[in-house]
């Protein structure tokens, strides 16, 4: 089992797998940030940065990607990567689970988000090997991730699901726990790495 594991971790650490997945993410970011363009076109412009919260996110991941092709690691860079990569792939997952439980259908579109969205979170977990960001790192990371909390539900920039608003309340408990727990996990993956640099 642990030879098939380094197995598929050469591949997916390998250069030209990178490249690839490089320009995967950039076109994502750039296609999910004109999904949020109409949502923005309403935004007053001092909430801008905090409303497309998936595609920055896959931005993160892409730029920790270029570090990594050039052989460096942009530290804060891969710990905002992992911490909501994870946060908002689940998130939006949930977010469209809910809609069809909501409304009984979501279309081609919906479980499109689904599977892009958990393949966000799948590749933020699956690269922990190649972070090298510190405790530093994740406070600064938390403080941006619970931040964007507060400017969502307390200042009602949140991504538009119409057919969810009615559960503003109880989504934005949901989403505070669910940044508390990337967090812990960020914490857990720095926690496991200078455990085993110490061994």
């Amino acid at each position: 089992m642990g030879s098939f594991i380094n197995r598929i971790w050469l591949i997916l650490s390998h250069k030209s797998f990178l490249w690839i997945l490089l320009y995967v993410n950039l076109l994502g970011t750039v296609y999910g940030y004109y999904w949020y363009m109409s949502q923005l076109e309403i935004t007053e412009p001092k909430f801008w940065i905090f409303v497309p919260d998936s595609p920055t996110a896959s931005l993160f991941f892409t730029l920790a990607i270029i570090g990594w092709l050039i052989g460096r690691n942009f530290k804060l860079i891969e710990a905002l990567a992992l911490i909501t990569l994870v946060k908002y792939g689940l998130w939006a997952v949930v977010m469209n689970l809910l809609t069809l439980v909501e409304t009984g259908a979501i279309g081609p579109v919906g479980w499109m988000l689904i599977g892009s969205h958990f393949a966000m979170a799948l590749q933020a977990v699956l690269y922990s090997r190649m972070y090298r960001f510190g405790v530093i790192h994740i406070a600064i990371a938390a403080i941006w991730t619970l931040h964007n909390d507060v400017i969502d539900y307390v200042f009602g920039q949140m991504p538009i699901y119409r057919d969810l608003m009615k559960h503003m309340d109880q989504i934005g408990y949901f989403t505070f726990w669910l940044s508390i727990a990337c967090i812990g996990l960020a914490y857990w993956v720095w926690k496991k790495r200078t455990k085993n640099a110490i061994r």
